[in-house]
C-alpha cells in the first residue's frame, strides 16, 4: 500500500491553477486515468504545459503516475476520504462558460482513440506537442 503524507497548504497551492482544476475535475469527474497526450488533446493546452502542471499536482499527492512502455498513465490519488471530498467539491464547481464542458467532450471523444483501453496514438494536435520558442 503506498501512502502519501499530505499537507493542506500544499493541497490548495496544486489547485491554485485554472488549469490544474481542469485536470483534477476531468479526472474525478470520469474516474480515469490519462495519459499526457490525452490531457493535452482533450484540454487543448501545450504539452510542456501541462507536463508542469502534473508534475505540481504529482508532487502535492494529488496525482499518481504509473509508467507502461513509453506511456505515463495519471490518476487522483485515492484512499484518503478528505481527497474524496476534494474532488467532490471540484466536480461540483460550476461550468458558466463551458470549459469543462468542452473538456469532457474532447477527453471522451479521445478515449476512443484507445486500442485495448490504452492511449497508443500520441498528441493528435500538432501544434500543442511543441515546445515554446
Amino acid at each position: 500500500m503506498y501512502v502519501v503524507n499530505l499537507q493542506a497548504e500544499h493541497l490548495f497551492q496544486a489547485l491554485a491553477d485554472p488549469t490544474r482544476i481542469r485536470i483534477v475535475r476531468l479526472l474525478a469527474v470520469t474516474g480515469e486515468e490519462a495519459c499526457l497526450c490525452e490531457l493535452v488533446d482533450s484540454l487543448l493546452e501545450p504539452q510542456y504545459k501541462l507536463s508542469r502542471h502534473v508534475k505540481i499536482l504529482r508532487q502535492a499527492g494529488l496525482l499518481s503516475a504509473e509508467k507502461e512502455g513509453r506511456w505515463v498513465y495519471h490518476r487522483l490519488v485515492t484512499g484518503a476520504g478528505h481527497l474524496k471530498h476534494l474532488y467532490d467539491m471540484a466536480c461540483a464547481l460550476p461550468d458558466a462558460n463551458g470549459l469543462f464542458a468542452g473538456d469532457l467532450d474532447r477527453f471522451e471523444k479521445r478515449k476512443e482513440l484507445r486500442v485495448g483501453g490504452r492511449c497508443r496514438v500520441g498528441i493528435q494536435n500538432p501544434e500543442l506537442a511543441t515546445q515554446p520558442n
